[in-house]
């Protein structure tokens, strides 16, 4: 062969293969999205169970979603947190000195043996997992972010290393809810190690908290790592919310999952308050990286945190309305009551295989329009260019309507740092009310206590005015009596240990309406839980909202919404089929078709164009 012929031919080949190793390292370092091409779909112990679930508990739900479920998709098994403390038997943390903790020679959770029987002897969850696996499902475990503070104390040793966890940890950023564990310090030497070191049990899903809010980008990466070294397709979840939005190309990058929310339960105020969060996070939707809603808190509790011994709290209105927005966001589905105790109902809007079908393989999804308490979602069917169409009666709680909101704070309890949140927001031109709203957020107004601190409205002229220093149109509270400069039980106004000389004490739920200048342009205030509820063992979960409309719920009635299918794009006649309902409704065009939806309920269809 010429010298020159071959010089270019092993040029082109040199080139290719570079090209061919760039395209191999591209697809690697995405590989972990293949795992979850779809929204993961199983079930979670931490609804039903809380930290104390035990291995006879999670064989049972197992057994079930093989024997009922899986055929539908529903595949993982996920055992919650805190599997590692011996003598947690309630839905409720035991406190730290009164937690018997399970930890290897090298500073690892171990599951507790008395819970875990198969795990005895240093087995850890491998024996759980290979009878889940036999079943032809999957097994997952929840962790918290950092290292084991028993293992810092005891300076026990790294696995693979000189070093012990006392070398790689830090008490900056520490948990705020939970004291279990310290951060990994990233880049100190044994810090990728510690995270190496976890065997993986045959795991393939693991849901890490402490992780995303505040959002630890440092453990995050090395929590990567030490997952694409076990070679083992496991689905990271990131927990809990909200995940700023601002992070989506890194939690992306990172992870299959990460939450939109705080933990969410069967309150219709958190369901209401999800729409704008999964509007907000619709467009970062993308195979194998799902911005999650949360679990699905439906079906039967047995010791949950908020729930023990009750079905949901949820109409069947309200959880079409939650199946619907999930499947039309395509979060990932977590079950969260117990299976074994679930009735034909709940198990019609689990095995929908068409609504299965919209939650799989839809594609463009969004909302489409949110107006008066109506709400519209489409989504496309990338096979046939069908429109997927959902509509919702989102209306009020029976105790205010959400229409004319200008702040929402999401759920506010002691998983939030400082347990509270600022508020500083713009007042619409020539508003003369203001409403300050607190709403209970998800387990019933038990020791809600609740304080807006140092509330001010600013004007047009630079002057400010204190509220505290204004007499209230009218005050309401659900228990006791809206207060003055003291909480609502008569104490110092106090949250998380902060004792503040100006504000107003009151308890969800609340509704203080105060008359402002037609010239306030702003509002701010700091508003949080009051340590009257906090100290007790109640639930303590709040939303704050603040209005200049009055937030009146209106009827509870049905609603007609009409659908305009030329604003979609379809100008011709379409047949619109019912998903729910497995029901072909008929031939429609403009903007005949319009759903009766009920009260906190939602409708989902498929609109197929006529052939000419």
């Amino acid at each position: 062969m010429n010298r020159h012929l071959f010089r270019r031919l092993m040029l082109v080949i040199i080139g290719f293969l570079s090209i061919v190793s760039c395209k191999n390292q591209k697809v690697k370092e995405a590989s972990f999205h293949d795992w979850a091409l779809t929204p993961p779909m199983g079930w979670n112990s931490w609804d039903c169970f809380g930290p104390s679930v035990t291995e006879d508990e999670v064989k049972a739900n197992a057994d079930y979603m093989a024997a009922n479920l899986k055929d539908y998709g529903w595949e993982y098994i996920v055992v919650d947190i805190r599997w590692y403390v011996d003598n947690q038997t309630t839905g409720h943390y035991n406190a730290y000195d009164n937690s018997t903790f399970i930890l290897d020679e090298y500073g690892r959770y171990m599951p507790s043996p008395a819970r875990f029987p198969s795990a005895a002897n240093g087995a850890g969850f491998k024996p759980l997992a290979d009878y889940i696996h036999s079943l032809g499902l999957k097994f997952g475990i929840h962790i918290m972010r950092g290292v084991p503070k028993e293992a810092v104390f005891n300076k026990l040793p790294i696995k693979g290393t000189n070093k012990t966890a006392a070398d790689i940890y830090s008490t900056d950023s520490e948990c705020t809810w939970l004291q279990d564990n310290y951060t990994v310090v990233a880049g100190k030497e044994g810090a990728q190690e510690y995270y190496n070191s976890y065997a993986s049990w045959g795991l393939d899903f693991v849901k890490v908290d402490d992780l995303s809010r505040p959002y630890h980008a440092d453990e995050i990466e090395m929590i990567r790592k030490a997952i694409d070294q076990t070679r083992r397709p496991i689905v990271f979840s990131m927990s809990p919310g909200a995940t700023p939005v601002e992070e989506h190309e890194h939690a992306a990058a990172h992870a299959n999952m990460w939450r939109t929310i705080d933990d969410f339960w069967d309150n219709w105020a958190q369901l209401n308050y999800s729409f704008e969060k999964c509007a907000e996070w619709a467009p970062y939707i993308q195979p194998g990286a799902w911005p999650d809603a949360d679990m699905l808190p439906m079906g039967k509790f047995i010791r949950g945190e908020r729930a023990t011994n009750r079905y949901t709290k949820f109409t069947k209105d309200e959880q079409y309305t939650l199946m619907t927005l999930w499947t039309m966001f395509k979060s990932p589905l977590m079950f969260g009551g117990n299976m074994p105790d679930n009735d034909e109902f709940t198990n019609s809007l689990l095995t929908n295989r068409e609504v299965l079908d919209v939650h799989a393989n839809s594609v463009n999804n969004k909302e489409w329009f949110n107006e008066n308490d109506l709400i519209g979602w489409t989504a496309d069917d990338p096979k046939t260019g069908d429109k997927f169409v959902a509509v919702f009666n989102s209306a009020g709680d029976g105790f205010i309507t959400t229409k004319d909101l200008l702040y929402r704070s999401g759920t506010v309890s002691r998983l939030t740092d400082g347990y509270g949140e600022e508020i500083d927001i713009d007042l619409p031109k020539g508003s003369n009310q203001l409403y300050l709203i607190v709403n209970d957020s998800g387990d019933g107004y038990t020791y809600d206590h609740a304080d807006w601190i140092n509330p001010v409205v600013y004007l047009d002229n630079g002057d400010s005015i204190k509220l505290t220093d204004l007499e209230w149109e009218s005050a309401s509270a659900g228990w006791g009596t809206v207060t003055l400069n003291k909480s609502i039980s008569g104490g110092d106004l106090n949250v998380k240990g902060k004792i503040y000389d100006q504000g107003i004490g009151t308890h969800s739920q609340s509704i203080i309406f105060y008359r402002i200048p037609e010239n306030s342009v702003r509002f701010k205030a700091f508003a949080g839980l009051d340590m009257g509820g906090t100290s007790n063992t109640g639930g303590a979960t709040v939303e704050f909202m603040v209005s200049t409309e009055d937030p009146t719920p209106r009827d509870e009635a049905p609603v007609p919404i009409p659908v305009d299918l030329k604003s979609l794009g379809l100008t011709g006649e379409c047949r619109i089929h019912d998903l729910w309902k497995h029901e072909d409704l008929g031939t429609f065009s403009g903007s005949e078709f319009a759903p009766t939806i009920n009260y906190h309920g939602a409708g989902l269809y498929r609109i197929s164009p006529v052939s000419e």
